[in-house]
């Protein structure tokens, strides 16, 4: 599942919420990091991505 988020340059980005390993605050906002030394630094709060990330996750109820 991808999900979109804005990038310290104002740019739209788009993330596979499977791959990512872990998420930081940092100065600039929020460092999104994946495997293999990739990482994305967006401009949303951390509360703001885990709670969107979790949304795609959850399973829809039947």
């Amino acid at each position: 599942m991808f999900v979109k988020f804005t990038s310290t340059d104002r740019v739209p980005v788009a993330v596979n919420a499977t791959q990512i390993s872990f998420i930081t605050s940092n100065s600039e906002g929020t460092r999104i990091r994946f495997g293999e030394g990739r990482s994305v630094t967006v401009v949303e709060p951390i509360d703001e991505i885990m709670d969107r990330l979790n949304k795609t996750n959850a399973l829809p109820e039947v």
